[in-house]
């Protein structure tokens, strides 16, 4: 039986990741955190390299150097993570969610994720591969296989769908954000390992291919929100560019998310 979801009063805490100064969500709840910081000039935010931290590796984790940080930083009975230019959206609104809808989703549910990402003609291999090139891919499931084979097959079959869900964007209850990140940067960890000269950012991009995985294999029940953008996203420049590296594939390792 999953245990007590009573949620009132809950200390929730939002990290916002960023690298450079934006403006953010003045709600007490979100955490403006510098991802980076290590490398890189102050913004005047909390940094991601106090305490234990993975700062100085940002250039291959991207926002992940945020969540690591805050999984081994924060005291805060629920966790999030999201971007200084992508939110979960307040339901009704163009605004970033605000804390009592969360407080009442994570009543119900121990979980929030981002509505799933379609890409309708791709599958989440394909996509990646397209974008990001094989060798990374295989060592994450190596890694996998050897660390953690029971979840391998949902990983497997998630890799063939169209849809999943991305940004590495979540809002997790303690219990589940402790676990969830053990079990991620055990993963990644590894999967570095097995690379010789990782492509930038990579580490951030294999990750979002994880999530699905723990938590369908751990059957965890979530709910999910729509994505609010700060900006308007540029999808004619962003559907040329995906064809482009259908067509002839991806040369860097970088691509648009």
């Amino acid at each position: 039986m999953m245990e007590s979801l009573e949620t009132k009063g809950m200390n929730i805490r939002i990290v916002v990741a960023a690298h450079k100064a934006y403006p953010m969500p003045e709600q007490p709840m979100y955490l403006p955190v510098q991802a980076g910081a290590a490398s890189h000039e102050r913004l005047g935010y909390q940094g991601d390299d106090t305490g234990e931290n993975i700062s100085a590796r940002n250039g291959l984790y991207c926002e992940l150097t945020a969540l690591y940080w805050a999984w081994k930083n924060l005291d805060a009975d629920a966790v999030g993570l999201c971007h200084y230019r992508r939110y979960f959206q307040e339901p009704g609104s163009q605004q970033p969610i605000r804390e009592e809808t969360v407080q009442r989703m994570l009543q119900k549910t121990p979980v929030i994720l981002p509505k799933k990402r379609n890409y309708f003609i791709e599958t989440g291999e394909s996509q990646f591969i397209h974008s990001h090139g094989e060798k990374s891919l295989d060592a994450l499931r190596g890694a996998l296989r050897d660390l953690s084979p029971a979840y391998l097959p949902i990983f497997d079959a998630s890799m063939q769908r169209t849809a999943g869900h991305r940004f590495n964007m979540l809002i997790m209850r303690r219990k589940e954000f402790d676990a969830y990140c053990a079990w991620l940067f055990a993963i990644l960890f590894e999967t570095e390992a097995r690379l010789d000269s990782p492509a930038p950012r990579i580490m951030g991009f294999l990750s979002e291919r994880l999530l699905d995985a723990w938590i369908e294999t751990e059957r965890v029940p979530y709910q999910e929100t729509a994505v609010y953008h700060t900006e308007k996203e540029n999808w004619l420049a962003k559907g040329g560019k995906f064809l482009a590296r259908k067509i002839i594939g991806s040369r860097d390792g970088c691509g648009l998310r």
